[in-house]
């Protein structure tokens, strides 16, 4: 029966997978993605997940972790693995999953559907699931600090300084993303903030006052983030209040480095975990009813499958579909920075191995599916309405009425009214060129709960889109800056072994602070461009962001061989083969390319050009200088990303041609077999 049922199961997905690639002409229900996601992630679970899990990996339930062996109160906790779950889904469902496919949906719906279907399955969850397993093994490794122990000194180094520069982009991308959220939103931000001393409340409630009642913290917390969103309205209606939480760029981007910098030094227990635990609640509870809305409505999908732009002439973003749909939707399909928190933070709270699929497979599934209703909620839209908000202004023109008349060229109309009607519905002055996808996302996510729930809300939709999309991503941030300390602690641990003690407190507030500085200044460089900064760090966010993803797999193959499993091999090599292409091939094309608005060069060229010549306007040369730099410094980082990947690969390759043929490798480093003690089902935190 239970083969009768998977085969059924396996049926269904197919023939809903064939539904969405073949459909042409007409508009196609959303039902068919929903149903094609449940049957290839519930395969991809319980199928391959425990294939790897038993043949791969070996998973030892009677092994004790490094929470239980090193358990030092703050850092290396056994933790309940439900709250592991919400932390380490929290921290690693940032922008991504929410932005990644809403910029793609430029191509049209299919190209990043399939992906992120794919790509979740046979690439992003192998690689969180095994990068984690292999970091619990080693005492909570980093992914840097294994990659050294494992393929030695040249690799290993390389490996070691490129992710950390990469996490540095990577959290730099984050904070800009949630600064340009919340800024001029006192609803959002004051939601935001509100979460903090939430979340410190309910870590002191469930440590301290009432120990190990998981669901009573877990309830009063739930209630007190909905306050908070309620609260976050008050305040947005209130006069008084509103001028408290009404903030520029610049000012929530020192707020958001000093709270990276708190959330690195304070202990695990009383802000990092409850606060990504919470925001779990929220995270989970949204996409549900958004889930639950799409399938009362079942609305039709009216983005084509393909447009017109997979030629490179898009307005959102340059270049051809190939490889920019693999690099714009990072997140939701495979992820770099997955692997910094699987092997940073998560593995010193896992209390027990057997919760390895759960957290590593099946959190990176969840985070596809939060992706795939990203797609969703973008491709509902009217085609024009989407092209509108997200177009640029320099692109399709100032004036609301060149922009609708350019965006109708095109094959997609929108006319004016109809852009004014959805913004007064929407509670704001303009929708036009708010690029960067968390407007657009809102916009379809308020439209599909205002027809689900209620036309008369969709302005508190709206915002509470908003604010969910701001939360989403600085639980991110707040777990890669603690990731980033870890990393760094480990490099500094090289040269002076006090600072490699993840807990020794001097190391902790200096490794925080250089950390923390690093990703301000990309920040601030990215909150202080004329244009947005998305533009400028997103590329290479969405490059560094796979080529980390390679990394890890390098390190996960290269582990695999070692240990004698060489049949094993392609589970990690295959996705690592893909991102190498990928990657490689959009450096490239960032690097050389003519079109000025793909590559690095030529568009910093083409700048420096038009202030020569005094072409630019006033306010445009006044900041050119720092754009051109800007551009050159991107250049030169894809450029030394692009080398730190390939060096980690040969060496990857020579280490493995060494082992087959007999010759000395550096030994496994994993941890020796200790029984665990733990035999409840759970443990208290």
């Amino acid at each position: 029966m239970s083969l009768i049922g998977w085969v059924l199961i396996s049926l269904i997905g197919a023939s809903a997978l064939g539904g969405i690639a073949l459909h042409r002409g007409e508009e196609i229900n959303s039902l068919w993605f929903i149903t094609a996601a449940i049957c290839v992630y519930a395969i991809g679970y319980r199928l391959y997940a425990a294939w790897i899990a038993a043949k791969v990996l070996v998973l030892d339930e009677t092994r004790a972790t490094p929470a239980e062996r090193l358990n030092n109160g703050r850092d290396f906790i056994p933790t309940n693995k439900w709250i592991v779950f919400g932390h380490h889904f929290a921290a690693i469902a940032g922008p991504g999953p929410l932005v990644g496919p809403t910029l793609a949906a430029q191509f049209g719906y299919l190209p990043g559907t399939l992906w992120i279907l794919i790509g979740g399955v046979l690439g992003g969850a192998v690689q969180d699931m095994v990068t984690l397993f292999f970091s619990v093994r080693r005492n909570g490794r980093s992914l840097g600090q294994m990659a050294r122990d494992e393929l030695g000194p040249i690799g290993g180094s390389a490996a070691l300084i490129g992710t950390l520069m990469i996490m540095i982009i990577l959290i730099a991308v984050l904070g800009l993303v949630v600064v340009n959220a919340m800024k001029h939103s006192p609803w959002a931000t004051s939601t935001v903030f509100a979460t903090i001393p939430i979340a410190m409340f309910v870590g002191l409630y469930m440590r301290n006052i009432r120990p190990g009642r998981v669901l009573e913290g877990s309830l009063i917390g739930a209630a007190l983030l909905l306050l908070a969103v309620v609260g976050g309205g008050w305040v947005d209606h209130n006069a008084s209040l509103r001028g408290l939480f009404d903030h520029e760029g610049l000012t929530l981007a020192w707020f958001v480095i000093g709270y990276g910098f708190l959330a690195a030094i304070m202990p695990v227990w009383l802000l990092l975990a409850p606060r990504d635990y919470l925001s779990t609640f929220m995270k989970l509870g949204t996409i549900a009813l958004l889930a639950i809305a799409i399938l009362l409505l079942q609305p039709m999908i009216k983005m084509p499958a393909v447009t017109q732009f997979i030629d490179g002439s898009g307005p959102i973003f340059g270049g051809k579909l190939f490889p920019f749909v693999f690099i714009t939707i990072a997140c939701g399909a495979i992820s770099g920075f997955h692997a910094l928190i699987s092997s940073g933070t998560t593995p010193k709270l896992l209390a027990n191995e057997r919760d390895i699929p759960l957290i590593g497979y099946g959190s990176m599934l969840l985070e596809s599916f939060v992706a795939l209703m990203a797609m969703i909620a973008a491709s509902v839209l009217e085609p024009g309405v989407f092209f509108a908000i997200n177009s640029p202004a320099g692109v399709v023109g100032k004036e609301a009425a060149d922009a609708v008349a350019m965006i109708s060229s095109w094959g997609f109309p929108v006319s004016v009214e109809q852009m004014q009607g959805l913004a007064r519905e929407m509670g704001e002055a303009t929708l036009f060129a708010r690029t960067g996808g968390a407007p657009s996302l809102a916009v379809g996510m308020a439209s599909i709960f205002g027809s689900a729930f209620g036309q008369g809300l969709l302005a508190m939709w709206y915002h509470f889109a908003i604010m969910f999309e701001a939360i989403f991503i600085l639980t991110t941030l707040d777990a890669g800056t603690r990731v980033g300390r870890f990393m760094l602690q480990d490099m500094l641990g090289n040269v002076y072994k006090p600072l490699g003690q993840t807990s020794w407190y001097p190391s902790v507030i200096l490794t925080s602070a250089l950390v923390v500085a690093a990703w301000g200044y990309f920040l601030y460089i990215g909150v202080i461009d004329p244009n947005g900064g998305v533009n400028l760090l997103w590329p290479l966010f969405g490059i560094s962001n796979q080529m980390l993803a390679a990394i890890a797999l390098s390190v996960g193959t290269a582990i695999i061989i070692k240990s004698g499993k060489l049949k094993y091999a392609w589970v990690t090599g295959v996705p690592l083969a893909w991102l190498a292409v990928i990657t490689t091939t959009a450096s490239w094309q960032k690097l050389m390319s003519d079109d000025v608005r793909v590559g690095f060069l030529s568009a910093a060229d083409a700048m420096a050009h038009k202030l020569a010549s005094g072409t630019l306007p006033p306010e445009k040369a006044a900041v050119a200088p720092q754009l051109i730099f800007n551009l050159q410094l991107d250049a030169a980082l894809t450029l030394f990303f692009v080398a730190v990947l390939w060096i980690v690969i040969l060496d990857m390759l020579r280490m493995a041609s060494r082992h087959l043929a007999g010759k000395p490798v550096l030994p496994l480093a994993e941890a020796p077999h200790e029984p665990s003690r733990l035999v409840e089902d759970w443990v208290r935190d």
